[in-house]
């Protein structure tokens, strides 16, 4: 039976791999462990706690913009400490977590992050929404390298910066698209996850399986 480690439960997208993934769950957040990802000490407590090996660990931490606060609409609208929680959060936070997860690997486990298509600098096209993009941008590089060091230890493993398409959740509430469900958003990326091999680690992918440019 496999093992799944899944953070950040308790978001829209978090949640629906729980209910999806095959086997067993362990799950953590914020709400139901006490899990700050912007909180090294929290981090290390938290997952210090946990044993692995496991099969699969996703990674389902993430803000579009602090409380209070949205997506900049121009380069005028960039305030610091709103850009440092949002780096806190999608960047520092996963990269504290990701910290962990050689221990928690099994040898040829998948691990999926979620980043987001407005993290490639290649699909830019619009500008804007500087704080959310370059995060993702910036998450990108560390999966990247993260990628790197597994192959020395865990030769048969994967990990995917993963782009689960725009998912009804509060996260994308007030946007005007059509929206995937997020357990059909989890189901796809978990098919996209299971089948890549360790040839494709390190890479970044949409939920229909797609390359999505750096």
């Amino acid at each position: 039976m496999k093992r799944n480690l899944i953070i950040g439960a308790s978001g829209g997208i978090g949640r629906a791999f729980c209910d999806v993934v095959d086997g067993e769950v362990i799950s953590l957040s914020r709400r139901d462990n006490g899990l700050d990802v912007t909180d090294p000490a929290s981090v290390d407590r938290v997952l210090g706690a946990i044993e692995g090996p496991f099969d699969r660990v996703i990674i389902a931490v993430g803000i579009l913009a602090p409380n209070g606060a949205a997506p900049e609409k121009s380069l005028s609208a960039i305030d610091a400490q709103t850009m440092a929680q949002v780096f806190a959060v999608n960047t520092i936070g996963v990269a504290l977590v990701l910290q962990h997860v050689p221990r928690l690997l099994a040898p040829a486990g998948r691990v999926g992050v979620l980043s987001a298509r407005v993290g490639s600098i290649g699909d830019n096209g619009l500008g804007g929404w500087h704080s959310y993009r370059a995060s993702k941008a910036a998450v990108n590089q560390i999966i990247r390298g993260t990628a790197l060091e597994l192959k020395r230890t865990h030769k048969g493993s994967v990990i995917l910066a993963l782009h689960p398409g725009t998912v009804d959740t509060l996260f994308t509430a007030g946007y005007a698209a059509k929206k995937l469900t997020p357990n059909d958003s989890a189901a796809a990326l978990l098919s996209v996850l299971d089948g890549a091999g360790p040839d494709q680690t390190g890479s970044f992918y949409d939920f229909n399986g797609a390359t999505v440019p750096w």
